[in-house]
């Protein structure tokens, strides 16, 4: 068995393709997009924030907007674990 002895630069390459893929997968955060009624919009927020507390998961509605028809789009995203 041969051992190789690696470089920094090494090290540095690796770490910044480990980034480079977690980037593209989302970063880690578990994402759901809505598109409903105000009051079901509430609900269903309620609900995230109940399930997954703010202060452990970090929950937070991410992007909203209100759409022509008078319904609620929102993305809330969340860690995926309380560590």
């Amino acid at each position: 068995m041969t051992i190789t002895r690696q470089k920094p630069v090494d090290l540095a390459r690796r770490l910044s393709a480990r980034g480079r893929t977690r980037a593209a997968s989302g970063g880690g955060w578990r994402r759901e997009t809505y598109r409903l009624p105000r009051e079901e919009a509430r609900a269903k927020a309620r609900e995230w924030f109940d399930l997954y507390p703010k202060a452990a998961y970090m929950t937070e509605i991410e992007f909203w907007r209100e759409c022509a028809d008078g319904e609620i789009e929102f993305t809330i995203r969340r860690l995926p674990s309380a560590d």
